[in-house]
């Protein structure tokens, strides 16, 4: 194989975006675009318009990989078929990438790791904020142990702000049945994988929760949580559509200083304080009722990469074709959504929630009744796309 023949299933915005981009050589020249799937008539005369005859189109999935004309595919449905697809297309042999989140409840995650485990094949998830320069150099220096254990994580992520006719767009949008969730599931799934992989996976988990509290919406608009971590460090999370102006700022406390990363539309900036001793150490040996360690503070320099989702794509297709590394292996998925998950069914149950001994069954009995009594009444862990709208 010289070059990686994907296939798209879903033309929403997304999976439009994507095909575009590709046949337009964003994604270089490992990986190109030869399928697309929809069942909307009107987003296959998009493609013929776009694309003419030399992209294939299909109005089953099954159809399009089975077609002998893809390698791998990009899975751009609604939520809850994100693992209906990726298992269906691994178990026929083919290379998966997966939009994001992995899916709506952890259990159908699972399910879909396990089969990712049992197949040679190559499994992704788009995960594009892991190559934004910002999030990268700070999880190297957190991880590179310079500035000593985690004490306190918190992020404000609150420019996410939707007014009610963005909702009202699309009668899928803000349901149960159509995306298991509000925030945590459209917006914040970067933002909870970024958590976790620069600070690690909490061990407890208690939130708050409020449903269509800014909106006429029957999903969580309004999110604060905390977790405990397993070395006694704490975090919050704090997210709503609701905010205007918003903040996004992404604060970590550590033994020997702290950094910041702050994300918003007019500006960007990386600041880090260390110290020059660590806290305990300082707290311990010093002598001084108002003393404090002294400290340097520092605008830090990235390489000033973000390739987004193209470079997800351009490491997508390297692994298929060379084995290097993927920016997210889909199995990771998992992670960011049991985080979601946990704050879902802490808030339904009152209670902290033990990320370890996380009741899976339980969240999924919960959200698929949720689901079956949404105002959108439409099927859900369907097993092809024609129950669900591909429009994002």
């Amino acid at each position: 194989m010289e070059k990686v023949r994907l296939g798209i299933i879903g033309l929403g915005n997304m999976g439009s975006s994507h095909a575009k981009k590709i046949t337009a050589g964003e994604a270089g020249d490992e990986i190109i675009l030869t399928a697309v799937c929809d069942i909307k008539p009107e987003k296959l005369e998009w493609a013929k318009a776009e694309f003419g005859d030399a992209v294939a189109r299909f109005d089953d999935a099954e159809a399009m990989m089975d077609s002998g004309l893809v390698d791998a595919i990009c899975v751009a449905v609604p939520h809850y078929d994100h693992p209906t697809y990726a298992i269906m297309a691994m178990k026929k042999g083919l290379h998966v990438m997966i939009e994001k989140p992995a899916g709506v409840y952890t259990e159908q995650v699972l399910e879909m790791n396990k089969v990712a485990d049992e197949c040679n094949v190559t499994f992704a998830i788009m995960m594009n904020q892991r190559t934004n320069c910002l999030y990268r150099k700070m999880r190297e220096i957190i991880k590179s142990g310079e500035l000593g254990e985690i004490r306190r994580t918190s992020w404000i992520i609150t420019n996410w702000y939707r007014p009610q006719a963005y909702y009202d767009s699309g009668d899928w949008r803000a349901t149960w049945s159509g995306e298991g969730g509000g925030v945590l599931l459209n917006q914040c799934p970067h933002n909870l994988d970024l958590w976790q992989w620069i600070c690690g996976m909490p061990e407890k988990i208690s939130a708050k929760l409020h449903f269509g509290k800014w909106h006429d919406i029957e999903v969580e608009d309004d999110v604060t949580a905390y977790v405990e971590y397993a070395n006694g460090a704490t975090g919050t999370f704090i997210t709503t559509t609701g905010d205007f102006p918003g903040t996004n700022r992404f604060e970590v406390t550590l033994e020997k200083g702290k950094i910041i990363a702050i994300n918003e539309k007019d500006g960007t900036s990386l600041t880090m304080w260390k110290t020059s001793v660590s806290e305990p150490e300082f707290s311990a040996t010093n002598k001084i009722p108002f003393g404090h360690p002294e400290m340097v503070k520092s605008d830090v320099e990235t390489d000033g990469q973000n390739p987004q989702h193209m470079g997800v794509f351009r490491a997508f297709a390297a692994n298929i074709l060379h084995g290097t590394p993927l920016v997210a292996d889909g199995r990771e998925g998992i992670n960011g959504l049991t985080i979601s998950n946990a704050m879902h069914l802490s808030a339904w149950t009152d209670s902290d929630i033990e990320v370890k001994s996380f009741d899976h069954a339980k969240y999924k009995e919960l959200i698929l009744e949720k689901a079956k009594n949404s105002r959108r009444k439409a099927a859900v862990n369907t097993s092809t796309v024609s129950n669900m709208d591909s429009t994002f």
